[in-house]
């Protein structure tokens, strides 16, 4: 296990800068406010004014006056305005993954990867601005049509995590400015650089498009400002992603003023390896999904159910690859795990491992700290993995870190009871060369979460299918398929082309 030497300080502030002046940007300059801080070395990056109270209701009102100009234009020309911004997206992609390495800690072909699902998804919205379909249904009625249509909703507000600090932002924005709504931005207050970037870049898209201004507005600030955009009845739609907690709160202030909310919260996703699975196969997938982005995926593998004849071999195989994963800086081209986002990331991640041993776990790889003496503001730890003998406490919370838990199992139906044992239902997967095992695992008597793969991991979702989940993952989908109908309000049509005036269900009132 080699390590990437950690940059000092200094070095990336400098490096922010310069991919900002390149997208254009420069930055307002603040004594306190919102702080960007590098999970690489703990260096401050920038520090930004906050917005007040006061400035979300401005931003708000404008919103909605920029909404009655929008929902007016036609749906494939505000397509127009989506495929510049993926175009723009792709000139500037190298310098928009800079900007997520150094405020979230991503190695390179991660950051780049998620500049390249922005692209994809604005791809993807440009097709479906002339996709908008609603239906027609026979009518009971003689010379009568019945039809759907779908229009569109209003303000939307997008708060996003900072884990993935753009995708999460183009998925709503993309779809949401397609359907003919409005945006506001609430971002992570971890990456405010990140919303900084993607903000300037559809701010030229709007004016180069001869967008209304006022569609898309970024604010930055506290939970004070996020929560202006809950309770705002202004606001039609709330997209929210982050904590089951922060959905608890949310979920309910919107419904109580009768506003919609899409919430993606919690994953603690599992893998079933049963015992006909290619363990080539299934030792690739699981390092990724586990590993990758130091375990700070909503998509991350927590759960690892074997079957017992195979345990003790895929347990000793994956620890065998831990142990070869370069730890360190990410802007090392041979790193593979980053940092942990800041101090109580790392404290969870302690204090699950201290939980899993009383619980009985064992740690048979990782659960150390390094680098501490390098980086002493900066929290890498490695990817660990923990067999335990039941299905304790700790195996049903999400920890946002690299811990694979490892449970084994007996019967089939034990493995999917196992899966199914967590108040989380976002990503799940198994490996098996069995159809039957397949079949089951992805059938309504398998996996209950939104999604389940075969014979690849829990992470790494492509954007063509809705993403989501069940249960205290919030039951929301954004990205891909249907999901542009959370974005619209549906009417239904009645059309009477006939001289006569007949009721439905044959009522008769005359």
């Amino acid at each position: 296990m080699s390590a990437e030497a950690i940059p000092t300080h200094g070095r990336l502030a400098e490096q922010a800068a310069a991919a900002l002046a390149r997208l254009g940007v420069e930055l307002p300059t603040s004594d306190g406010g919102v702080i960007s801080r590098s999970p690489i070395n703990g260096e401050v990056l920038a520090q930004l004014p906050s917005n007040t109270a006061e400035d979300v209701d401005a931003v708000i009102a404008a919103a909605s006056d920029a909404f009655r100009q929008w929902r007016s234009v036609p749906a494939p020309c505000r397509g127009d305005l989506v495929r510049r911004l993926g175009e723009l997206l792709i000139e500037h992609k190298t310098d928009l993954a800079a900007l997520i390495t150094l405020e979230v800690g991503k190695i390179e072909s991660e950051a780049l990867g998620e500049v390249q699902e922005m692209i994809d998804v604005c791809d993807f919205a440009v097709g479906l601005s002339r996709q908008l379909y609603g239906r027609t249904m026979p009518s009971e009625r003689p010379l009568h049509r019945l039809s759907e249509t779908w229009h569109p909703l209003g303000v939307v507000g997008v708060i996003t995590a900072f884990n993935f600090p753009m995708a999460v932002w183009a998925w709503n924005t993309a779809v949401a400015l397609i359907a003919g709504d409005t945006v506001i931005w609430k971002p992570s207050e971890i990456t405010p650089l990140t919303a900084i970037a993607c903000s300037a870049l559809l701010d030229r898209a709007v004016r180069e498009a001869g967008a209304p201004t006022g569609i898309h507005t970024l604010i930055q600030g506290d939970r004070e400002v996020g929560e202006r955009i809950v309770d705002d009845p202004r606001i039609a739609l709330v997209s929210a992603t982050g904590s089951v907690r922060m959905g608890r709160a949310i979920g309910p202030r919107v419904a109580a003023r009768f506003g919609r909310s899409l919430l993606e919260l919690g994953g603690n996703n599992a893998a079933i390896v049963t015992a006909s699975a290619d363990l080539d196969l299934a030792v690739r997938g699981i390092v990724f999904a586990a590993a990758g982005t130091a375990g700070q995926r909503c998509t991350s593998l927590r759960r690892l159910i074997v079957h017992h004849s195979v345990a003790d071999e895929l347990t000793a195989r994956i620890a065998d690859v831990y142990r070869q994963l370069a730890i360190g800086s990410p802007l090392g081209t041979e790193t593979l795990v980053g940092p942990l986002i800041h101090g109580p990331a790392f404290h969870a991640f302690e204090g699950a491992l201290q939980q899993a041993q009383s619980d009985g776990g064992k740690i048979v790889a990782g659960g150390r700290r390094v680098l501490a003496e390098q980086a002493p503001d900066a929290y890498y730890v490695e990817p660990t993995i923990v067999t335990m003998p039941q299905q304790s406490t700790v195996v049903q919370e999400e920890t946002f870190a690299p811990i694979l838990y490892v449970l084994t199992y007996e019967s089939f139906d034990d493995a999917i009871e196992l899966n199914n044992a967590v108040p989380q239902g976002l990503s799940s997967s198994i490996f098996t060369t069995d159809q039957r095992e397949a079949e089951l695992f992805m059938s309504a008597a398998g996996s209950d979460c939104g999604i389940a793969n075969v014979n690849i991991g829990t992470s790494g979702a492509e954007i063509g299918g809705a993403f989501g989940g069940e249960k205290e993952t919030g039951g929301g989908r954004e990205s891909g398929s249907d999901s542009w109908k959370a974005y619209m309000r549906r009417a239904t049509n009645t059309v009477n082309y006939s001289s006569e005036l007949p009721l439905a269900q044959g009522v008769n009132f005359g």
